[in-house]
């Protein structure tokens, strides 16, 4: 598919606003883990400014010393589950696949070595999870 503002092949405008919509939602969490951070942090170690400098991954330890220390370990390990998701489709490169354009990643080679399809299902599943990690965060928030 192509558009007035680019000749390059697209994917169909269906995946894209999935896509879209899976960068958003993510984005949105992101911000959302940060704000329940600062919340939780009882003695001051972390501050706005620092944590979003962070990249996604590296709020493992801020998460583990503030929310998982009250609440358990669903939303880090949510989090965590859904930032490697995050990163195939970041990290992704664009494929004909069944005579489209969507996105795949290589596998490891330890994995196989293939190539990874980003499908559609990938995507809703995807965006499903971070409404699951909405629902979560929300309800510590409330805690």
């Amino acid at each position: 598919m192509y558009e007035k503002y680019t000749r390059q092949a697209l994917p169909s405008k269906e995946y894209r606003e999935l896509l879209g919509s899976a960068l958003c939602v993510f984005n949105s969490n992101n911000a959302f883990v940060i704000e329940n951070i600062l919340r939780s942090d009882e003695d001051n170690n972390y501050n706005w400014y620092e944590l979003m400098d962070y990249e996604s991954g590296k709020l493992k330890e801020p998460l583990k010393n503030t929310i998982t220390k009250k609440a358990g370990q669903t939303i880090a390990s949510l989090f965590c589950e859904i930032v490697g998701m995050r990163n195939r489709i970041v990290h992704s490169f664009q494929v004909t696949h069944e005579g489209e354009q969507i996105l795949a990643t290589k596998e490891r080679i330890k994995d196989g070595n293939g190539q990874f399809t980003i499908t559609e299902e990938y995507l809703l599943e995807f965006i499903a999870m971070n409404e699951k990690l909405s629902t979560e965060l929300h309800k510590f928030r409330e805690f």
